[in-house]
């Protein structure tokens, strides 16, 4: 009896223990440590998988710093408008001229196959090398703040062709870099510098000319980053650091404009006639505008106190305007649209895409990384726009077609094709009616 006592009641007690399981799974009253952090993260890292992110994070984040730059441009162009004699949304009316023309160029970038990307290159290339030689001929240039880099096109519209050969070296640096890689002579460190590095130090040699060391700085971190994606060795790569290095020690040396910039790093007063009176200013904005800004619009050091607050200095009136909260909502923007951008470069086999992508995600991330450094008292005044963002239609229009350069890389991708010819609605309606006609006969 006690034998079979036991035996009845394991049975029992065996029979007792799902009752117990099923109680678990339908409550839950507990689960592990960090269970709520690691299905987020899990969550985040499935959306940013999914074959169409780069391709919405690019176009919304391009299409967000744009549309929010053209809000600051116009709150922090008004006075200086005003203080010249020209109506309030003077700026603004020329900016978003610029961003129309840019929207359409990004479009048509997004629209067209690589090869015919591929094909701009050089015409692109000679173009922007033209245009900065008539720069320097005397009565067709004209200067601007001290730098000689601009062309006159008529009436109230000035053209920068500086800001086209970033576009054109990306390009152009590309599809050479891709036309070696596939003839596979990369491996060879002349074939990797030549004509790739004297091309880019003629584009180099024509900005300084006029005295732009900004955009010439832009110019350099395109060429390191196209060199750094073809796989240039370490040796060669510091190589031509250092003499890229030398060349801007000496320049900067030579010249006692630029050696008071640098001086101006991290200064909090003016300093003797003024000479930091930009960058203190600029600090002052950001000081002054706490978590929340003082409001749109309410900006005190564009009232004469910071000069070129549309432009160099138009993250310090939305620092003063929109707060810790609104210049945090642009790094986020600007980090986004690098990040997707690398994701591009990374994850394409076609070498030029590779190349193009890496190359537009380091000309944008740099000039808005020295923009905001300048502004912050961390870099010296450099004198380049932030990108999307600051006035400048001479800017804007090459950054949107790089942009659209992006998007169309984006969705070039085999994922984000299949994705992209699902949602069509003639594919939708297609498969909705294959569905149907599978359906039994007998179901209504």
């Amino acid at each position: 009896m006690p034998a079979e006592e036991s035996v009845r009641v394991r049975p029992a007690a065996k029979a007792r223990r799902p009752a117990v399981v099923r109680a678990r799974s339908t409550g839950s009253p507990r689960s592990p440590r960090g269970g709520g952090a690691r299905r987020l993260y899990e969550r985040a890292r499935r959306a940013w998988d999914r074959p169409l992110t780069a391709y919405y994070v690019i176009l919304g984040a391009g299409l967000l710093i744009t549309v929010l730059g053209l809000v600051m441009v116009y709150s922090a162009s008004m006075i200086k408008a005003l203080e010249l004699g020209k109506p309030g949304t003077y700026f603004f009316r020329k900016q978003f001229l610029a961003a129309v023309i840019g929207a359409g160029l990004m479009a048509a970038a997004a629209r067209m196959p690589v090869k015919l990307h591929r094909a701009l290159s050089y015409p692109l290339l000679m173009g922007a090398v033209f245009l900065m030689v008539l720069v320097q001929v005397p009565g067709i240039g004209m200067s601007v703040n001290g730098n000689r880099n601009w062309l006159y096109l008529g009436g109230p519209f000035q053209l920068q062709p500086s800001e086209f050969g970033k576009l054109a070296l990306v390009l152009w640096g590309a599809d050479l870099l891709a036309r070696k890689q596939d003839k596979r002579l990369l491996t060879q460190w002349k074939h990797m510098l030549v004509p790739l590095v004297p091309v880019a130090f003629m584009l180099l040699g024509l900005i300084m000319l006029g005295g732009d060391m900004g955009t010439a700085i832009i110019l350099t971190a395109i060429l390191f980053g196209l060199l750094w994606l073809a796989g240039a060795p370490t040796r060669l790569f510091a190589g031509v650091l250092a003499v890229a290095g030398l060349i801007g020690f000496l320049l900067i040396k030579t010249n006692p404009n630029r050696m008071s910039r640098l001086d101006c790093m991290g200064a909090s007063e003016p300093g003797p006639g003024g000479s930091c009176w930009q960058a203190v200013h600029g600090i002052y904005a950001l000081a002054s505008g706490g978590w929340f800004g003082s409001g749109l619009g309410a900006s005190v050091e564009k009232w004469g106190q910071l000069p070129e607050p549309h432009t160099d200095f138009i993250f310090a009136i939305t620092g003063e305007e929109l707060g810790l909260a609104g210049t945090l909502s642009v790094l986020a923007l600007f980090a986004a649209l690098g990040y997707a951008g690398i994701r591009v470069a990374g994850r394409t086999e076609d070498p030029f895409v590779r190349y193009a992508a890496g190359g537009v995600t380091t000309w944008i991330t740099a000039q808005a990384v020295i923009n905001i450094g300048a502004v912050l008292g961390l870099l010296p005044i450099a004198g380049v726009p932030l990108p999307l963002f600051s006035y400048g239609g001479s800017a804007l229009l090459p950054t949107m077609f790089a942009v659209g350069l992006l998007i169309a890389f984006a969705r070039d991708e085999p994922a984000a094709k299949a994705a992209l010819a699902v949602r069509r609605p003639g594919v939708r309606w297609k498969t909705m009616r294959r569905r149907v006609k599978k359906r039994p006969s007998g179901e209504r």
